[in-house]
């Protein structure tokens, strides 16, 4: 199982996690239109994609609950269990976040399903072989600095294709910086750093989980749209994303 999903922001690659920024009480939905799904530094899906949400702020605590999901455009993912299959990729993630002071914690259900197994995978299987993992994390935001930092704790133990390492408590930690706000634009710069057999080269057999630099980039954003730049140092592949909100 590969590495899944955004948070509540849900931009694309440069700021995995929470924005910070305060939402309203009650209920939002909304969606993303991107060329390509890219997370933490690495491309999913190798495709297109349509990404629903929607969540709900409970008044007064400001507590957030929701679900967002990516659903890729075309059948470019090849299985692991079956290499001579390609499925669409398709993700459902659910979360819970609780606001304090200016950090946010956060634990969120990733659910990336293998769709070429028979029967399918079921969605609420935690155990080591699922599809699923849980990752606790936390946001740190005050006015154009963001701190984060996570790590999974349960669900699915490994995805390295030995079948060692990968999943079981990998870490990630990330600090990004809105350096420009202009004319209805804003730029935003990232730095990401986490284990290396999981965000940066999985696929190389007999590495030891070294945490590496494995996401720098560049997004632009205005109005609904953003362009983004991804350099991931650690697999030494890049991406140039366009994404529209809704």
């Amino acid at each position: 199982m590969k590495k899944t999903a955004k948070l509540l922001s849900l931009a694309v690659a440069l700021f995995a996690g929470l924005s910070g920024t305060a939402q309203a009480e009650g209920f939002k939905v909304g969606a993303d239109v991107v060329s390509s799904y890219v997370w933490r530094g690495g491309e999913l899906g190798d495709s297109p994609a349509i990404q629903p949400a929607f969540s709900y702020t409970f008044p007064g605590c400001g507590v957030i609950v929701g679900a967002w999901g990516s659903y890729a455009l075309s059948d470019n993912t090849i299985s692991l269990t079956n290499p001579n299959k390609k499925y669409r990729y398709q993700e459902v993630d659910l979360y819970a976040t609780v606001p304090v002071g200016p950090f946010s914690l956060t634990l969120i259900d990733y659910y990336v399903p293998d769709t070429t197994l028979d029967p399918s995978p079921r969605t609420f299987d935690f155990s080591k072989d699922s599809f699923n993992v849980i990752e606790a994390n936390i946001v740190y935001a005050k006015d154009n600095l963001s701190l984060f930092a996570a790590i999974n704790i349960a669900g699915n133990k490994g995805n390295a294709i030995d079948g060692t390492n990968g999943t079981e408590h990998a870490k990630y930690f990330e600090a990004g910086y809105k350096f420009y706000e202009k004319d209805g634009y804003t730029a935003k710069g990232v730095v990401g750093i986490g284990d290396e057999d999981y965000y940066g080269d999985q696929y190389l057999v007999g590495k030891n989980n070294n945490i590496a630099l494995v996401n720098t980039g560049i997004s632009v954003s205005k109005d609904r749209y953003t362009a983004s730049y991804i350099y991931n140092p650690d697999t030494e592949k890049s991406n140039l994303v366009f994404m529209a909100s809704f």
